[in-house]
């Protein structure tokens, strides 16, 4: 007996990833085979969990297991577990639509994409679990009924179509199974036949022989019965277990193959790149656990969305507790893939209970330190390819950490990369930076701006560029907020050269001009003291200033204040923030300036003076515009240029 069948279109970022993998170049098909015992593995380890914390649900947990049958007459393929289940709403929400970031963008980067490895690689990336069956399938049905509920649920769809099927079911198996449809084997392509035995034992072999829990499959035998003339043959069925169940995390790492290291990453990760680093653990003493972890080669598409999960399972004696457990990873390291299997925590630990935990705590400090002084073997590499492509991946994310983790700032800063001026094509590590530093240079200067081009260009690197100073460019939104609260490195404080006042003289510089330095404060007075007065709504002080030597105006800010960037950022997040003034500074030498003080000096009555007020306009937008900064009232400084230019003609 069934319900109503029901069709509903999938959701549209769904059905194009369907068609995605209907017409996919990805070489190495296999893996659907994969995905789906990856899944089946993770409901097991669920029903268990909740069987032990729920000791009232009715559920049968006395031969947990997941299971291959093959059709070979009808080329179907089924793979079935008797775990965790779901219930219909949860097959609509994980299987009819796709509530991942990035499924857009996906498919941009595959249709742009030049090569079939390009392809390949974009797809792995994205990591694509249960869609990979439309790979190998023509159809594909889904049956399943969560452990503790009597109904079950069939969901179907057929390859190229809009539309998936889904009804009610009185009666179902415990568990989920999947039957694949299969299409015809096609070599070329790298479809193989899924109904042959030994294909499906090489892949189990190849991919989930670490599976925690039993992978079956019956096949039929043909023995020969009787004696002598009266022997004939009989076909019996036969169960083979095809995994070996070993936990890796539990055996030496000169027992473990390379691959085998791959594979259980792609497992606990549900992606399909290799692992960039390999991150063996063992702790004996006080707190003893087990952990294998590692370094992705890929940034996940939702890396910076809500929807992002870190990456860390958590097991306690090969028991599985839970999955993302952000309780042994802080957020900046969420990209870190694997497994901690602690020997002294309850199998009923609660997340609750896992934030007050002392063990927990201590474990999470060990795991965050053995990651960095990883990334800081990379760092130090003689290779330094590994290191490049963590830092490209995942160097905006690392520096999240110089925010919220002060034990550990000082190695990140350590092992951190960072665009300067010495260098239009390669990063700079802060010891190198400290280690070029000038003659008399006591800080680390640097300055935030929405783009490389844009600081470059800046008013304010006029005087660094003059005297070969290196600068840091940085430009990630993150470094809009960490430079605020990190100090110092190696005893050089950080400084802004957007901000407070500079000094780049040697003492022997400001003796020789410090004559003419007292000449230009006498001769500039009445100037600043009008312009002040004049801009006293957009400034709070205009002063004279060395940093300048080709512009004759910049803006800057007290070493406290926000950059203007930071303040787009938070006013955007919807934050209300004072508005901040900033401080106008004039080049002395540059004519425009002159100019502007010897007409001021010039006019003698305050009418006179105040048509003079457009050019301090002028002046005051040019120099916020030169930093990449944002008008209050754009359309009036357009106008008073527009009728400025018209008087030149």
């Amino acid at each position: 007996m069934t319900d109503h069948v029901e069709h509903l279109e999938f959701q549209a970022e769904t059905h194009q990833l369907l068609e995605l993998m209907i017409h996919s170049v990805y070489s190495n098909k296999d893996t659907f085979l994969r995905e789906l015992i990856s899944n089946a593995s993770d409901a097991l380890d669920k029903l268990k969990m909740e069987a032990y914390r729920d000791k009232d649900l009715e559920a049968d947990t006395s031969d947990l297991h997941i299971e291959l049958a093959v059709d070979h007459d009808a080329r179907v393929l089924t793979v079935r577990d008797n775990g965790i289940g779901m219930s219909r709403a949860e097959v609509v929400d994980l299987i009819g639509t796709l509530a991942k970031s990035g499924t857009a963008q996906l498919r941009k980067q595959l249709l742009d994409a030049k090569t079939d490895a390009a392809a390949e690689e974009l797809i792995g990336q994205f990591g694509i679990g249960f869609y990979s069956t439309f790979m190998v399938a023509d159809k594909v049905t889904l049956t399943t009924r969560k452990a503790g509920e009597s109904g079950g649920t069939r969901w179907e769809s057929a390859a190229g179509e809009s539309t998936y099927s889904i009804e009610d079911l009185d009666e179902a198996p415990q568990g989920t199974t999947v039957s694949l449809q299969l299409k015809p084997a096609d070599e070329d392509d790298h479809l193989f036949d899924y109904t042959m035995e030994w294909k499906l034992r090489e892949i189990v072999k190849k991919y989930s022989d670490f599976i925690a829990w039993p992978i079956r499959m019956t096949v039929e035998r043909t023995v020969m019965d009787g004696e002598g003339e009266d022997k004939t043959e009989k076909t019996i069925l036969e169960t083979q277990t095809l995994n070996s169940q070993k936990a890796l995390w539990t055996r030496p790492k000169s027992e473990v193959t390379e691959e085998e290291y791959k594979e259980f990453y792609r497992h606990v990760s549900h992606a399909w790149d290799d692992p960039l680093e390999t991150i063996p653990m063992k702790a004996e003493g006080t707190f003893e656990y087990q952990a294998l972890l590692f370094l992705p080669s890929h940034a996940p598409f939702d890396l910076f969305t809500r929807e992002h999960k870190r990456g860390v399972q958590l097991y306690v004696r090969r028991v599985f507790i839970m999955d993302n457990c952000e309780e042994l990873m802080p957020e900046y390291l969420r990209f870190v893939k694997g497994v901690v299997d602690a020997q002294d925590l309850s199998l009923n630990v609660s997340r609750e209970i896992l934030q007050q935990d002392r063990q927990i705590r201590a474990i999470r400090k060990r795991l965050v330190k053995k990651v960095l002084s990883t990334v800081k073997d990379l760092r130090n590499a003689e290779d330094q390819e590994k290191y490049q492509t963590f830092w490209k991946e995942f160097g905006r994310v690392l520096k999240e950490g110089l925010l919220s983790d002060t034990d550990n700032r000082e190695t990140i800063l350590a092992v951190s990369s960072f665009a300067s001026t010495h260098s239009t094509e390669e990063l700079t590590s802060l010891p190198q930076y400290v280690e070029r530093m000038a003659e008399g240079q006591s800080a680390i200067y640097y300055m935030t701006g929405e783009s490389r081009q844009q600081i470059e260009n800046s008013p304010h690197m006029e005087a660094f560029r003059a005297k070969g100073l290196e600068v840091l460019v940085l430009t990630d939104p993150v470094d809009e907020m960490w430079v605020g609260s990190v100090p110092e490195f190696d005893g050089k404080p950080f400084q802004s050269i957007a901000k407070g006042e500079v000094d780049l003289e040697t003492e022997e510089e400001k003796q020789a001009s410090e004559q003419l330095r007292e000449q230009q404060e006498k001769d500039f007075a009445d100037l600043l003291g009008w312009l002040q007065q004049t801009l006293d709504a957009s400034v709070k002080e205009v002063r004279l200033t060395a940093r300048l030597t080709t512009s004759p105006a910049c803006v800057v800010g007290d070493v406290f204040d926000f950059t203007p960037m930071l303040e787009r950022m938070y006013r955007a997040s919807g934050q209300a923030l004072p508005e901040t003034k900033r401080i106008l500074e004039l080049n002395p030498d540059h004519a425009l300036v002159t100019g502007l003080r010897d007409e001021y000096a010039k006019r003698k009555d305050e009418e006179d003076k105040s048509a003079l007020a457009e050019t301090a306009e002028l002046l005051y937008g040019t120099a916020v515009l030169a930093e990449g900064g944002e008008l209050k009232d754009p359309a009036h400084f357009a106008r008073i240029l527009a009728d400025r230019l018209t008087r030149t003609l």
